[in-house]
């Protein structure tokens, strides 16, 4: 690989100089996480140990991750970025990108391909089409209905299952599926999404999967802000690179993977920093807690009171007091520590993180899909807190705080101001509610969100929290926050 030279009219390019590495990796959804963290990885892996890991990328929905890094042969930039500047780092691992809406037989045909040993995704929460309920997964979803009768899918669970299916047809041994995204026990969930949907085109296919296949759990930690025209437009000043597809990460980073992998076969993660284990959920639970819960908190609280990004909500002393009790008072005690772990000093280093400058990371990006980030970061812990005596009225503090950002967000007639899969939804009850009152009853009374939780035990407290923080349009009316 190399850059094009700079010429009077056009600045560098990145091109390769040899032949992109043999791929053994179809990672569904290559956005800005997984290029920041799980492909630099992968290529330190490579670059430490061998191995074809490849990665061919799948967009699921828009052109536009491929037509940036077709440019420039699929290579992009890696920016660490801190208040000790920029380390640059170019990634050559992603040897192509296929976009599904196009032609989904090509993605469905390179994740059967033989040679491809992994499948892994990072397609948000809302992307697994998961059920209500003890539903694995919602079979009245629209991606759904379509992926189970056509051969040609839309979902993700659509392509794991129909690719699966490919391979047990040629006689191959299935891939191991490892999902990236923030959820409980991620791995399992996928499986059950996958076995479902399979369940319901061919039940021996169903079962196959489940005894043949492989779905680690895992947990991520590295902070990725959206790529904007700005950042952009800051390395081609500073570096005379122009490169659309540049990501921005912070220097942390932390990838725990069960150990369980479709015969063995993976690359050498641990060789690289890669924590690989034999129980993820004491991990998972202390980053999706501590870090995306105490994101959650930052994105509304700031949002509400008109801070743009999660550095600038952290110079607010209100905020800063606010996080140090639910961490100390209610998020720790919900957790069991992982191994060799001091759950203070992992809140003062995510502390120093919120704080780095150069991470200009929009609460507005983390405050979208509030209805599926929520459960798992805030309700979880609180509803655990309330049955076991402790405290958790921060906690509640963060629910009554997104409530009055769903009105602030809420314009009569136009779902639009709520970024969210149940915006429909949310406006609706939003919009129909004349006070507090109602405003609790109606959000709490939809199901998918509140319905496996005992909330007739919270609601008076959460209007009593409605009202003492009021409306929290600025940030003078942060004093109101416990602290």
């Amino acid at each position: 690989m190399t850059r094009s030279p700079m010429t009077s009219n056009r600045p560098i390019r990145l091109h390769r100089t040899k032949k992109p590495p043999k791929t053994g990796i179809v990672h569904l959804g290559l956005g800005a996480f997984f290029r920041a963290h799980g492909a630099v990885y992968i290529q330190e892996a490579m670059a430490r140990s061998g191995g074809d890991w490849g990665i061919v990328g799948v967009s699921l929905r828009s052109t536009t991750v491929r037509d940036k890094l077709a440019s420039q042969d699929f290579l992009y930039t890696a920016l660490e970025v801190s208040e000790h500047g920029m380390k640059a780092e170019t990634i050559d691992v992603v040897a192509n990108v296929l976009v599904a809406p196009e032609d989904p037989g090509a993605v469905l045909k390179a994740m059967a391909a033989e040679e491809t040993k992994i499948v892994s995704l990072t397609v948000t929460e809302k992307g697994y089409c998961r059920g209500a309920g003890d539903k694995a997964l919602d079979l009245e979803h629209p991606a759904i209905k379509h992926d189970l009768s056509h051969d040609h899918p839309r979902s993700a669970p659509g392509f794991l299952a129909r690719a699966l299916e490919m391979r047990r047809r040629k006689g191959l041994r299935p891939f191991t599926v490892l999902c990236l995204d923030n959820l409980p026990a991620n791995g399992r969930l996928i499986r059950n999404v996958v076995c479902e949907f399979a369940a319901q085109i061919d039940r021996e296919l169903a079962d196959w999967i489940a005894r043949e296949g492989r779905f680690p759990n895992t947990m991520v930690d590295r902070i990725v802000p959206a790529t904007t025209q700005a950042l952009v437009s800051r390395v081609e000043k500073e570096t005379g690179l122009y490169d659309p597809a540049v990501v921005s990460h912070e220097p942390f980073r932390q990838w725990v993977v069960e150990d369980d992998f479709v015969d063995g076969v993976q690359p050498d993660l641990q060789a690289v920093g890669v924590q690989v284990v034999e129980d993820v959920k004491p991990f998972e639970q202390m980053k999706l807690r501590m870090l995306n819960g105490a994101h959650s908190a930052l994105a509304y609280i700031g949002a509400l009171t008109g801070f743009e990004t999660v550095s600038e909500a952290m110079r607010d002393p209100y905020i800063d007091a606010f996080l140090d009790g639910i961490w100390k008072h209610e998020i720790s005690p919900s957790l069991q520590a992982p191994p060799d772990t001091d759950l203070g000093e992992y809140a003062s280093t995510l502390k120093s993180r919120f704080r780095n400058p150069e991470i200009n990371h929009l609460l507005v990006q983390i405050a979208a899909d509030g209805s599926q980030k929520l459960p798992q970061r805030i309700l979880d812990p609180l509803f655990e807190n309330l049955s076991a005596n402790r405290p958790y009225h921060r906690l509640l503090t963060v629910v009554a705080v997104w409530f009055r950002y769903l009105q602030a967000r809420s314009v009569r007639g136009a779902e639009a101001g709520i970024c969210d899969p149940m915006a429909k939804e949310l406006l609706a009850v939003v919009n129909n509610a004349e006070g507090d009152a109602e405003l609790v009853a109606n959000l709490l009374g939809i199901d998918i969100i509140f319905g496996g939780y005992p909330t007739h035990l919270i609601a008076a407290d959460l209007i009593s929290t409605l009202r003492g923080i009021g409306a929290l349009t600025d940030a003078g009316e942060l004093k109101r926050l416990p602290t």
